[in-house]
């Protein structure tokens, strides 16, 4: 099963990644990063496919698929 991480101190919360997610396996977190932001985070990762989606959307760079 692929496994996204999210680098909440890369992350600024615009959640292209989550808008991009076919399966929508991303969403907001509930706690706030350094920087004030709630970073994305995967919620459903047993839906993930391991598209890659969210890697390729991320402005920050700041996400990596596992597989």
């Amino acid at each position: 099963m692929p496994k996204i991480v999210v680098d909440a101190n890369k992350c600024k919360a615009c959640y292209m990644c989550v808008n991009a997610c076919p399966k929508k396996c991303l969403g907001p977190s509930k706690t706030i990063s350094k920087k004030g932001y709630f970073p994305a985070e995967q919620i459903r990762p047993e839906d993930c496919i391991g598209c890659k989606m969210c890697y390729l959307v991320c402005p920050d760079v700041a996400i990596t698929v596992m597989k």
